[in-house]
């Protein structure tokens, strides 16, 4: 369904991912919103997460910065800056970043953010936590790594909290190098309604987690 003129507000979108669904925008000028339910939809096991051994010396290196819940604002920002050929566009509009701005506000959304060592913010992602599940929405990267090192810190966030779900929406080349895979709808919805079925602990790791903690989580 396009342009629904029910307002995006945090609960609708809560209900929204408890039912497969997530909201997306024509571009960022477009004032509506359409709802995606997709057919088939990528997901990141976590017990099979892969660091790549680069990945993991980058991390120890302390490279960059990493933080939770800083400027979540910023970070959804960065998300929606076209980059290159492979992005001129972007789904995120006003009306959703206000709405997950909001649903960030009531602790169901957070951000994950890189910085260099002039305190830049160079990298991040956000997503949606809802029962034992964690929606990930979208990420960005300003300098090489830096999204990456973002996806491993809340790779290892959510293992530690005992989340059993990690939804990246769409499978993409870059996703599938850590592991991640496409499953039919169905199998999806599946998961969902485990998940829903207990909280997993966002914050059970630290905010202030150091790289060996990181590494010391996720699967070698």
């Amino acid at each position: 369904m396009h342009g629904l003129p029910e307002p995006l507000t945090p609960q609708l979108l809560l209900r929204a991912y408890a039912n497969g669904y997530f909201p997306m925008a024509e571009s960022a000028e477009d004032p509506n919103y359409f709802w995606v339910h997709p057919e088939r939809r990528g997901v990141l096991p976590l017990d099979r997460f892969h660091l790549p051994r680069s990945l993991a010396k980058t991390i120890r290196r302390g490279t960059f910065t990493v933080s939770i819940d800083t400027d979540f604002a910023a970070v959804m920002r960065a998300c929606a800056e076209p980059y290159g050929a492979a992005r001129r566009e972007t789904w995120i509009n006003r009306p959703i970043l206000h709405a997950y701005t909001a649903l960030h506000r009531a602790g169901h959304a957070h951000s994950v953010e890189c910085r260099d060592a002039a305190g830049n913010l160079v990298g991040g992602l956000y997503g949606v936590r809802l029962g034992g599940a964690f929606f990930g929405e979208s990420m960005f990267s300003r300098v090489t790594d830096a999204s990456k090192v973002a996806l491993a810190y809340l790779v290892a966030r959510l293992i530690a909290g005992g989340f059993c779900l990690l939804d990246t929406q769409f499978l993409t080349s870059h996703l599938a190098r850590f592991g991640a895979v496409e499953i039919p709808r169905d199998h999806y919805m599946q998961r969902v309604d485990d998940a829903m079925q207990f909280d997993g602990e966002f914050f059970r790791l630290p905010r202030d987690a150091d790289a060996q903690a990181i590494l010391a989580i996720l699967p070698s």
